[in-house]
Order: C-alpha cells, then structure tokens, then sequence
C-alpha cells in the first residue's frame, strides 16, 4: 500500500509531468526523490495524470508486454485526442511525433468487474469492432527512452495520442501470427514487419487482462470503451506536415497527418 506520504511525492511527479507536456517543455526525468520506485507507483501517477487531462473520460486504455509470456502493462489513454482516420493532429503539445502501428479493439458491452474470470469467449462476444489504428506518442521527458524507465511509465506510457481506421469485417478470422504491416511517411516505407507484436499475437491475452486482473484499476470495461494492444513497428519519428499510412494485410489501412 503507498502511503499518505509517498502519494503526496507522486503527486507532486504527475504535477511535473503535467505541466511539461501542456507547456511542451519537457524535463529530463523526473527528481530522484519523486520517481516512482514500483508498478503501483507509477500507476497512481498516471492516474493522476489522466484525471487532470481528462476527468470524465478513462473510456480507453493502451495495454501491451514486452514478450509473449510477459504480464501485460497498461496507461489510459485520454479521450480528446482520439480521432478518426485521416485526422490532421496539429495541438501544440505535439512535439515528438512518435508512431506505432497497433490492432485496437473496440468494446461493445459493459464487462464490471466480478468474482469470478470472464472468458475468452466472453471477451470475444463483448467486442464491437477490430480496427487498424496508430497509436502518436508524446512525453514530458525530453527523451523518454533516457529517463528512468518507471518515469516513462507513469508518463502515460508516452501515450500521445490515437487514430483509428474502419472496422475490419469478420476480423475473427484473421490469423494474427502471419498478419503483416507497413508503416509510411509521405508514402516511404519506413517500417515493414510480420508477427511482430513484441505482446505476441495472442491479442485476445491482452484483453483478458484488462477485464480480469486489470479490473480493480479501471473499474470493468465498458461499451465504448477503445482497446489498443501494442505496437507492430516499434518507434518511428515523423517531421512536422507528414503524412503517415499505416496498412495491415488483412486488418485495413489508417493514416493520419501532423500540421
């Protein structure tokens, strides 16, 4: 349990952060004494986070691994900067222009938390629509990846931002581990890759998760609710006024573009 004390300092974190990413003058890392030390740390900083960006939404989450086998970690992502396809992003909080390739789902039935397990069927029946989407990635730190990595973390997972592209028909037959994609600028490919889902391509885990032991943090999933699960292409960086695409070989095509 964190204690009154310590929740003052992670407070304090997210205040940093804040006030970072809505001025765009991001910070090295975050003081010694206010980086979070645990997974529960800097959970409560995002959520904190994400309470002062976006205090009525939290009807999205970002969740991913770092291996197949690996336990699932998850940010909200923060509902104003959800777009449809083809968007122009053009706030003046973007700066990175971070791009991941990602299989976002979308819930079409409330999951409240319970005792006992939902399934994989019943997660599979409570979902609306199978979308190809691109996750944009933003941070307060000046360069996430040399920050300490639990700063990154409670930075929203560098979550900046998310476009998602038509629902897929029958997306339940599609075979993720021989799905392919590419990522473009200005109509270069600059990532292609197949089964490349660091999380694996067992999607329907990462959902499983969220419902099941992720419940207690979000309070269940509800209808409306957006799923992304992880990036396909790792990182790539975009200059401003590009245009990027990203196309699945057979969960569809997204694209947006930066002002």
């Amino acid at each position: 349990m964190i204690s009154t004390v310590r929740a003052t300092d992670l407070q304090s974190a997210a205040s940093l952060l804040l006030k970072a990413r809505r001025t765009a003058t991001p910070i090295a890392d975050l003081p010694a004494a206010l980086q979070p030390v645990s997974i529960e740390e800097a959970y409560l900083v995002q959520d904190t986070l994400a309470h002062a960006l976006d205090p009525a939404g939290l009807r999205a989450w970002k969740v991913g691994a770092p291996a197949p086998d690996a336990t699932p970690l998850f940010a909200p992502m923060i509902s104003a900067w959800i777009h449809e396809d083809n968007a122009t992003l053009d706030e003046p909080r973007i700066r990175l222009r971070g791009l991941e390739a990602e299989i976002a789902f979308l819930i079409g039935e409330d999951l409240p938390p319970r005792k006992h397990l939902y399934s994989r069927d019943e997660i599979r029946a409570a979902i609306a629509g199978c979308h190809p989407a691109i996750e944009e990635l933003e941070s307060g730190l000046a360069v996430p990846a040399q920050a300490a990595r639990l700063s990154m973390i409670a930075d929203l997972q560098t979550h900046g931002g998310f476009v998602y592209g038509p629902a897929v028909q029958d997306w339940q037959q599609i075979d993720f581990a021989k799905e392919s994609v590419t990522l473009s600028l200005d109509g270069n490919v600059m990532a292609a890759r197949t089964a490349s889902n660091t999380a694996g391509t067992d999607l329907l885990r990462l959902l499983l998760y969220l419902a099941n032991e992720g419940a207690a943090r979000t309070g269940g999933l509800k209808r409306g609710t957006w799923i992304t699960t992880g990036s396909w292409t790792g990182n790539t960086f975009a200059p401003a006024g590009s245009t990027v695409n990203v196309r699945f070989s057979t969960a569809g095509a997204v694209s947006l573009r930066f002002a």
